[in-house]
């Protein structure tokens, strides 16, 4: 067990980093690359035989895939630079790359403070590289671009340069470019030292690696681009543009606090190259993390709202602050029960304790206090702001809920998670399981924010929803291994939602007598279209007491479960504006239910003359075929309901990328291969939800209402 003192580190000395790409980049691997040349791990972990630290899970290691983001706490000491010496503590999550699992990287990227993106030096920016970086995007997280796999044939470090700045439209500049490519990568090329580092060939952990003078053949290159750095780095800092302008010699280790500066400010994103699978360009990349990527004193104080006050209010990122922490993400663990990993940004947190969540307005008692190293445990007696931390203990708080001292309440910004696009049908085997099953899902979506769950009253199944055909599979799969749940599956459906085009008005009428005391509820509702994308919104023009106060609330809960199962074809109704703005009760018969029933029947009429129509999950599509198949892939799109975006070419493949209804990629993977001689691979991705065109729309209406006969 760690003591107090070598636990306290000063919060300069901390980087919260994530690994961040696309799917076979090679996160994990540089992960495990990283826990090694730290010390973290004695062996090198492999993907590929199972052994890696962070892909725990049995469903990771089957699949050589990340599935769920892992937390691990690890220690850096760089050898120069302003840095030199002074011991780094590197929290350190390693995200999935699929797109199926892509709350894992929202809610990782929603806590971190720096990231590092790894790119295929061959493949380049690909379409989850986009996803990933806008996601960083969203939280201004700043980054480090690692082109990893220089070793791999058709490695082009300048091609992938050029992406960075063209698809991602970043500030991108090398701070160390590789020395050969493909079979002849030996290490790298320091920009600033103007040194060449090659890895010892005979050494397999790729730890030893020698200084030697830049190749002739090297040096107008690394000329080009030192001075496109340096020119870069003074654009930034006054005190050093002063200096450059009148041709004064530039101290290294000023130009790299200035990188520093502006990497924090996102005026420059570094470019690196390496490839971790044959240890060469880590050792660096783990000296440019701690060098210039932030630490919580350089994001300095997080913003929030008070509660009470309503009011927007300010919090450093300090230990003397009052405590303050984001639950970013829950896991049910078998022996240990509820996990909730934190993200501690001010003050201290002690074991025993109990804290406000601040969201629900309620107590937490904290019963423990874990560090996490991927799915190993260390317990630590307090945790201090600046860390990411596991608490044990917590009933009621969820994934974006804020933990805070009761005396000083603040609610955090929470994370926003995608709407799932896919769904299927899902019923246990037997009597036994069906309690399990109950339990087994309730935990999974706690963990998951992005899988949902509803019951279709119709047929009495219960109807489960994701991001993907992946994500169902895994969590069916986990249902089964780990909760023991025996269960039949439908095949996956498309997740359409029903939206109106109009506005109407309608009213809800529903008198019962009954000998005794009645039932009496009557509204007028209206209906208004909103912006895709923008939910759901409920509001009360009633003045005068038409309606007393207590039962609007009522009618609001009609609403939602009219919108729950929709109108036209059984669908989720979205982006609606639903107004109550008259009605009538009675003193003595008016009640709850009875509101309710009339909120659902004014619903239900208003929608039907708002032109109801349904939506469809678009996906964007990025499909890379050798050139010659180039005609029948675009055809054969094309039959789809294809919008064709953009083609372009990419070494000896062309790289086509479009928007595709969802309902018409069934199969696709399997179709584009039998088409490419299994040369060609396709890529997934949510985009946007589109009116279904109206001829496709009547067969899914009559489907669902039982006119046709499934084929």
């Amino acid at each position: 067990m760690a003591t107090n003192k070598s636990r306290l580190y000063p919060l300069e000395q901390i980087r919260n980093i994530g690994i961040i790409a696309h799917i076979d980049a090679g996160k994990t691997t540089t992960t495990e690359r990283i826990l090694y040349y730290t010390g973290r791990t004695y062996k090198l972990g492999n993907i590929d035989e199972g052994t890696t630290v962070t892909d725990w899970m049995a469903q990771e290691k089957e699949r050589g895939i990340t599935i769920v983001s892992a937390a691990i706490t690890t220690f850096w000491t760089p050898k120069q630079g302003p840095f030199a010496n002074i011991p780094a503590r590197i929290n350190l999550i390693d995200t999935p790359g699929h797109v199926d699992f892509t709350a894992e990287v929202e809610r990782s990227l929603r806590v971190l403070d720096g990231g590092v993106t790894v790119l295929d030096a061959e493949e380049g920016v690909q379409s989850q590289s986009e996803t990933v970086w806008r996601q960083a995007d969203k939280y201004k997280v700043p980054r480090i671009c690692f082109v990893n796999k220089m070793d791999k044939i058709g490695a082009d470090f300048f091609a992938t340069l050029a992406s960075i700045k063209k698809r991602l439209g970043a500030p991108a500049y090398p701070i160390n470019l590789p020395l050969g490519a493909e079979s002849d990568f030996k290490g790298i090329i320091d920009l600033f030292d103007q040194k060449a580092y090659v890895w010892d060939e005979t050494d397999p952990y790729g730890a030893k690696f020698v200084e030697t003078p830049i190749p002739p053949t090297e040096k107008e290159k690394v000329e080009k681009y030192r001075h496109e750095l340096i020119e870069k780095i003074v654009e930034t800092d006054e005190a050093l543009l002063v200096k450059y302008l009148a041709q004064e010699e530039l101290d290294i280790n000023d130009l790299k606090k200035a990188l520093r500066r502006a990497v924090i400010d996102y005026k420059i994103v570094p470019v690196m190259a390496g490839s971790s699978l044959r240890n060469k360009g880590v050792q660096p990349l783990l000296d440019a993390v701690v060098q210039y990527l932030p630490s919580p004193v350089d994001i300095e104080k997080v913003e929030g709202i008070n509660p009470k006050t309503n009011q927007k209010e300010i919090r450093k990122q300090v230990i003397e602050a009052p405590f303050a922490a984001l639950a970013f993400k829950i896991q049910v663990d078998p022996h240990v029960g509820k996990l909730t990993y934190l993200r501690v940004y001010s003050g201290k947190l002690k074991s025993g304790t109990s804290v406000a969540n601040s969201v629900k307005n309620d107590q937490e008692r904290i019963s423990r206090i874990l560090l996490m190293h991927a799915n190993a445990r260390e317990e630590i007696p307090e945790a201090y702001a600046g860390e990411i931390i596991v608490v044990v203990g917590l009933k009621n708080t969820a994934t974006g809920d804020t933990l805070c001292d009761g005396l000083a309440p603040i609610i955090l910004e929470s994370i926003s998670f995608p709407e799932p696009v896919i769904s299927l049908a899902i019923e246990p085997q037997t009597k036994a399981d069906q309690e399990k099953l109950g339990y087994a899902l309730s935990r999974l979506s706690e963990e998951d924010p992005t899988f949902r769950i509803k019951s279709d009253l119709e047929t009495g199944q219960t109807i489960i929803s994701g991001m993907g055909e992946l994500h169902l599979e895994i969590l069916v799969d986990r249902m089964h291994r780990e909760f023991r749940v025996a269960a039949n599956v439908g095949s996956p459906q498309v997740a359409y939602r029903e939206t109106i085009k109009n506005t109407a008005t309608a009213e809800g009428k529903y008198i019962r007598q009954t000998g005794g005391r009645g039932q009496y509820g009557h509204c007028f509702l209206r209906v208004e279209p909103m912006g895709r994308g923008e939910g759901f919104q409920f509001v009360s023009e009633i003045r005068g007491g038409a309606i007393p106060q207590e039962f609007i609330s009522s009618i609001q809960k009609g609403v939602r479960e009219k919108m729950d199962i929709g109108v036209l074809a059984g669908y989720p109704i979205v982006d609606m504006k639903v107004a109550v703005y008259d009605g009538s009760y009675h003193d003595v018969d008016s009640s709850d239910i009875a509101f309710k029933i009339a909120g659902s029947l004014a619903l239900e009429e208003a929608v039907k003359r708002a032109n109801l129509c349904l939506l469809e999950p678009i996906m964007k599509v990025e499909v890379t075929i050798p050139e010659e198949f180039m005609g029948d892939v675009i055809g054969d799109l094309s039959a789809k309901r294809a919008q064709i975006l953009s083609s372009g070419h990419r070494a000896n493949s062309v790289i086509i990328t479009a928007l595709v209804p969802l309902s018409e990629m069934s199969g696709y993977v399997t179709t584009l291969r039998s088409m490419t001689q299994g040369r060609g691979s396709a890529y997934m991705e949510p985009s946007h939800y589109e009116e279904v065109p109206q001829n496709i729309a009547d067969k899914i209406v009559a489907k669902v209402k039982g006119n046709v006969k499934e084929s």
